[in-house]
């Protein structure tokens, strides 16, 4: 009998530890296993999307295809951003992308390179 939680994302209950995530390998969701997930948000602190904070001049990775606005460009999955810079709004992530230049990400979207 398991103990972990069930996936937030698809209800299922195949879910295990990868470190301090934990995985849902019927829809590949992960989100962090610390219970203190989202505290902070009212801080003014920024969280990707595992749940990992972030700080200026962390690396990320684009976690899902992202449309660029006014072009046909198209961020990749796995696209490394390095150097970030945290900002105010709504996309709260400000930095450079290779090919694409500078632009915006919002942190739902992102996930911490360690």
């Amino acid at each position: 009998m398991s103990t972990l939680p069930n996936c937030p994302a698809c209800g299922g209950e195949y879910t295990y530890a990868d470190g301090l995530n934990f995985v849902c390998p019927e829809c590949a969701h992960e989100w962090s296993a610390s219970p203190a997930e989202g505290v902070g948000e009212d801080e003014g602190e920024v969280r990707d999307a595992n749940g990992a904070l972030l700080s200026d001049g962390d690396s990320v990775s684009v976690i899902k295809d992202l449309k660029v606005k006014g072009s046909s460009a198209v961020v990749k999955v796995g696209t490394k951003v390095k150097n970030i810079r945290l900002v105010g709004g709504d996309h709260d992530i400000d930095c450079k992308i290779e090919g694409i230049g500078a632009m915006k990400l919002k942190s739902q979207f992102v996930k911490r390179i360690s």
